[in-house]
């Protein structure tokens, strides 16, 4: 099994674009873990970063194990787009479903990123992004903002294959389940149009993804680990409970560490509810095998899909591939089905599940997946 999950091309179904620059070891660094580069010691010293030292040099034609400095040095003689190339083309992807609603710089677009790739590449879109585009708009009035926001969404999401929510960094999970009333919307973008900005209210989070459930988008919702800015005690997704009763749409959640078994117990309750492991498998290093166990424990698996999450560094998608396929190899050896059957387990979780939901087309006939060398 271990060399037929290889060979299997995988949607990412949630990631993010990658720098165009290069980048200093500091900053490499900075971006292997949630919490940026800590005051006292190295990120390279944790989970990620042995599993980092491990399986990324031999990418650039680096020993095993390579000194940071000596990786960071090689790294800059490449070049970013030579990098960016060599990671993720070795992540062996078919598609990516790209989220870019989070710019804190110039990144790779979904074109860039097909292109670096040789995947296909579809967009998803941030909806508070799209409000707070609404609401910085001049001549928005708290009476007309539902229906701008109505047909500004409509246009952004032409071409996406999802939209995304952050209620989990803005207003925490607990969302009650009703559609807000007109009247509600009204008022809450009166309040917030007096001081626009970063969208935090709890009615226009409802209200947003319920124009996402009227389009008729799966919606992926952040829930568990994330940077210092989310508070993770309201990130349980069992407070998505309410809400999860009256959906139509598909629902995916992301990430769910540390919450993947109650994630796991939402796929398998909710006819519309997907989870994966994203983030957390690349960021829990050489434990992936034991995370993705516990999310498989209630998750059935055709509700379980594959991402990184990877932002920023091409190294992450690598890592996630490279770790969630040697997590699904380790997971069925124990599982133990018959080899026709966990051929058809590996292509749903890694592929074809995601086409489904998200409507993907067939994979293209695309040159195999370059061999591990990390192996």
């Amino acid at each position: 099994m271990t060399e037929f999950i290889a060979e299997q091309r995988l949607v990412d179904h949630h990631c993010h674009g990658i720098l165009l620059r290069d980048v200093p070891l500091e900053t490499l660094e900075s971006l292997l873990t949630e919490g940026g580069r800590p005051p006292a010691g190295s990120a390279f010293d944790s989970g990620i970063g042995f599993a980092f030292r491990r399986l990324c040099p031999p990418v650039l034609d680096l020993p095993v194990d390579a000194a940071p400095d000596d990786y960071a040095r090689e790294r800059q003689e490449l070049g970013f787009a030579e990098v960016n190339r060599r990671f993720l083309t070795a992540a062996g992807l078919s598609a990516l479903c790209v989220d870019t609603g989070y710019l804190p710089e110039p990144i790779a677009s979904p074109q860039q990123m097909s292109g670096y790739s040789g995947a296909a590449a579809c967009e998803v879109v941030r909806l508070e992004q799209v409000a707070e585009a609404v609401g910085a708009s001049q001549g928005v009035t708290a009476t007309g903002f539902a229906d701008a926001v109505r047909a500004e969404l409509g246009e952004r999401t032409k071409n996406a294959v999802a939209v995304k929510s952050i209620a989990a960094y803005r207003t925490g999970l607990a969302l009650n389940g009703e559609r807000p009333a007109e009247t509600e919307v009204t008022a809450a973008a009166g309040r917030f149009l007096a001081a626009p900005g970063r969208l935090a209210d709890q009615v226009l989070q409802r209200f947003l993804i319920w124009c996402a459930d009227d389009l008729g988008l799966p919606v992926q919702f952040h829930v568990g680990y994330g940077d210092r800015d989310v508070n993770l005690d309201q990130c349980n997704p069992l407070l998505l409970t309410p809400l999860l009763r009256g959906l139509r749409v598909p629902v995916m959640l992301l990430h769910n560490y540390p919450f993947h078994r109650e994630a796991g117990y939402l796929a398998q309750v909710f006819p519309n509810v997907y989870v994966d492991a994203g983030l957390a498998t690349h960021g829990l290093g050489f434990r992936a095998p034991a995370l993705l166990a516990e999310a498989l424990e209630l998750a059935p698996y055709g509700k379980f899909v594959y991402s990184s999450d990877a932002f920023g560094l091409p190294e992450l998608f690598y890592l996630g591939a490279a770790l969630f396929r040697r997590a699904l190899a380790g997971f069925l050896r124990d599982l133990d089905p018959p080899a026709k059957d966990a051929e058809r387990i590996t292509r749903m979780i890694g592929a074809e599940t995601a086409r489904r939901v998200y409507r993907l087309p067939s994979a293209p006939d695309l040159p195999g997946r370059p061999p591990d060398r990390a192996r």
